[in-house]
């Protein structure tokens, strides 16, 4: 497309009328005023952290449920209440989100203190001090007054698992060293037994309420999906079924709200796209396909490089003379691949330990099968439609740099 040709495209594009009109609305960071189905864990949740505006110490706090459940929603609305009340009472209340899976951000104890001292005014450097050392200077940064801190730290069990459950038995033992401050912490988890898998001492420490957010079911997806999809989109823009459609099938992936916005967007994206003047149920179909196809390339690009090569070394035997594809036929074009672009191949034994690997995040489907007394092998199979084979085979030589 030369440059004439994309400044036509662009300008017509503008004169066009679109499909939405506020597609904040459908993403995951946007916090409605209404927040359907979780009016009684919203309430709990108020109730345990109220006492703040007392000046007491609340309880801390866990929020367990699987992905698109409302914990953090729920969390922040809470959060925005709590504070517009505490500043117009004058009351010493500091409240802090930090979401423990950003990288750089909170994903190791020193960088979590460290990020919390910097939100006080404090100049450290990103790694370099002693553990001890960055405590002190956060524990020196907020000590100051007579103030309430309520640390909210999401995906908390991503944390634990790179740093160890001891670092949750430092935070909680932090106010057995402020004089005026108190810290409260909320955590917020997707995994329903990270508690149970805590250290008893660290467990203790917490004497934590735990609040459990059970997914969504379909009609409840509808509903929040009405509510959204009212802001999001132009009046009578939306098909009669397709909110339902796009209900059903986020329901059926655990009852994920952030899935079924996610559809309802991608939708409206490709029905807009595609010059339609109004999203259709098709168009449900396509981006659940689509969002299916981009995850899959996401974790397929941020897999290590041995993984890609056996993952490559699979897709190229796949389909060829219509013959199945066992363990010892990837590992013979693995070590070819490997040798191609200088890296030394792993063993047989420890291949196999990555087509397990792969066979788990359902990339591909490895059977263990019996060759009677000449032992076991895995036959392989695709999970993924031949159709997205090719695209993601030119993926993988990209990032392997073939």
């Amino acid at each position: 497309m030369v440059d004439s040709d994309i400044n036509n495209f662009f300008e017509d594009f503008l004169k066009k009328e679109g499909l939405f009109k506020n597609k904040k609305v459908l993403q995951s960071s946007y916090t409605p005023d209404n927040i359907p189905h979780r009016e009684i864990e919203i309430k709990e949740i108020a109730g345990i952290l109220a006492p703040a505006l007392r000046g007491e110490k609340p309880s801390n706090l866990f929020l367990y449920g699987k992905t698109g459940t409302g914990k953090t929603l729920s969390v922040l609305h809470v959060k925005d209440k709590l504070e517009k009340v505490a500043a117009s009472k004058k009351v010493g209340l500091r409240i802090f989100y930090l979401n423990c899976k950003l990288k750089k951000v909170a994903d190791t104890e020193y960088r979590l203190i460290a990020t919390l001292a910097r939100k006080f005014g404090k100049d450290v450097p990103i790694t370099g001090l002693p553990t001890d050392e960055i405590y002190k200077i956060f524990i020196d940064s907020i000590d100051n007054e007579d103030q309430n801190i309520i640390l909210i730290l999401d995906e908390i069990d991503q944390l634990v698992k790179k740093a160890g459950d001891e670092i949750l038995y430092n935070l909680t033992r932090l106010n057995s060293e402020l004089k005026k401050t108190q810290v409260t912490f909320v955590g917020i988890s997707n995994d329903l037994r990270f508690a149970n898998d805590l250290d008893p001492r660290v467990k203790s420490s917490l004497t934590e309420e735990d609040i459990n957010f059970p997914s969504y079911n379909a009609l409840q997806l509808q509903d929040i999906l009405n509510e959204r999809a009212k802001n999001a989109f132009k009046k009578e823009i939306i098909e009669e079924g397709a909110i339902e459609k796009c209900a059903a099938l986020a329901a059926r992936e655990h009852g994920d709200a952030r899935r079924a916005l996610d559809l309802l967007r991608v939708a409206g994206e490709l029905a807009e796209r595609k010059g339609f003047e109004k999203l259709l149920i098709k168009h449900i179909d396509e981006a659940e396909d689509k969002i299916e196809r981009d995850l899959i390339s996401d974790v397929i690009s941020t897999l290590p490089k041995q993984s890609q090569l056996v993952l490559l070394s699979t897709f190229n035997l796949y389909g060829k003379n219509n013959s199945k594809i066992f363990t010892g036929d990837v590992y013979n074009l693995y070590k070819n691949i490997s040798s191609t672009i200088g890296l030394k191949p792993l063993t047989q034994r420890r291949m196999s330990d990555l087509i397990s690997e792969l066979d788990m995040l359902g990339i591909i489907n490895a059977k263990v099968i019996s060759k009677g007394r000449y032992g076991r092998t895995r036959e392989i199979s695709m999970t993924i439609p031949d159709s997205e084979i090719p695209d993601l085979k030119e993926g993988l030589k990209k990032w392997l740099n073939l």
